[in-house]
C-alpha cells in the first residue's frame, strides 16, 4: 500500500486529481453511498432543480458492474497514459496550460453532452486528450492487433471504427475527437500552422493561480523541439466493453518528445 500510494503522490498534480475523483466517485456510486441517478448528466434536473454538480460528476463517475468493470479499468489506464504523457510532455512547465485544456474540453463534452443527452462523459472526455496527444505526436508508430502498425495520429479514427463496426457504437469516440479537434484547431492548427488570430488563449487568472515553472515558450500549445521518434514493436492488446473500444497504447515516450508535422 505504500508503494501505491508513493506511485500515486508522485504523478503529476491534475493527473493525479483526474485519476482520483475518478476511481473515488465511482466507487462511492459503486457501494451506494450516492445514487448513481444523482451523478449523471440529466437536462431536466440540472437546470429546474439546479443541481450544478452533475456536469462535474458525470465526468469522473462511471457505472462499476461485472459487465462495465473491465471497461472502467481500461479508461483509467488510457486517462493514466495519455493525461501523464500531456502533462510531462508538451505542457511541461506550464500547468495553466494543461488545465485550461481540461477545463475546454470539459465545457465542451457538457455541452454536447445536454444537446444529445448522454448522462456520462468519462469517455469522450478520455477520447479527446488521446485525440490531442495524437495529434501532437502524430509521427509516433503505435502497434495494432496482428503486428499492423500506423501513425499516432490515425489512432482516434481506428478507435471510432472498430467501435462502430464491432459493438454498434462509437458515439463516445466521435464526441471525443470533435472536443480534442476543436481545442486542437483554435490553440494550435489555425494560430501556428494556417498564420490565423489566436482565438483560444489560457486566461490570465489561471496563470496566476498555477504560474509557469520555466520560461513560456512562444506560442499557446507549442510543440517542443522535436527529437527523431523511434519506433516500438510493443503490442498492447485491449478489449470492447460497452461503448468504448479501446484497443491500443502508444508505445513508450519517456525518452521522445513530442513531435509534429505540418499537413
Amino acid at each position: 500500500m505504500s508503494d501505491i500510494s508513493q506511485w500515486f503522490q508522485n504523478l503529476p498534480t491534475f493527473t493525479r486529481h483526474w485519476l482520483g475523483l475518478t476511481v473515488g466517485i465511482s466507487l462511492i456510486g459503486r457501494f451506494g453511498l450516492l445514487k448513481p441517478q444523482y451523478l449523471i448528466l440529466l437536462h431536466e434536473p440540472l437546470i429546474n432543480g439546479f443541481e450544478i454538480w452533475r456536469p462535474i460528476t458525470s465526468v469522473f463517475f462511471y457505472p462499476l458492474a461485472p459487465s462495465t468493470g473491465f471497461h472502467f479499468l481500461i479508461n483509467c489506464y488510457f486517462l493514466y497514459n495519455y493525461s501523464l504523457r500531456l502533462e510531462t510532455g508538451t505542457f511541461e512547465g506550464r500547468p495553466a496550460d494543461y488545465f485550461f485544456m481540461l477545463l475546454f474540453n470539459w465545457i465542451s463534452c457538457v455541452i454536447i453532452g445536454l444537446l444529445m443527452n448522454i448522462p456520462l462523459l468519462m469517455d469522450p472526455m478520455v477520447l479527446s486528450v488521446l485525440y490531442v496527444w495524437c495529434q501532437l505526436n502524430r509521427d509516433v508508430i503505435v502497434t495494432f492487433w496482428f503486428g499492423t502498425r500506423f501513425k499516432a495520429m490515425f489512432l482516434p479514427w481506428v478507435l471510432f471504427g472498430f467501435n462502430m463496426i464491432m459493438s454498434n457504437g462509437g458515439l463516445m469516440e466521435l464526441v471525443g475527437i470533435v472536443v480534442g479537434h476543436l481545442y486542437y484547431f483554435l490553440t494550435i492548427k489555425y494560430p501556428q500552422e494556417m498564420n490565423g488570430p489566436e482565438l483560444l488563449s489560457t486566461p490570465g487568472i489561471l496563470k496566476q493561480w498555477f504560474p509557469d515553472h520555466r520560461p513560456h515558450v512562444a506560442g499557446f500549445g507549442s510543440v517542443p523541439t522535436p527529437r527523431r521518434p523511434e519506433n516500438s514493436g510493443s503490442s498492447w492488446r485491449g478489449h470492447s466493453w460497452g461503448s468504448y473500444f479501446l484497443l491500443v497504447s502508444p508505445s513508450t515516450y519517456d525518452k521522445l518528445r513530442p513531435h509534429h508535422v505540418n499537413t
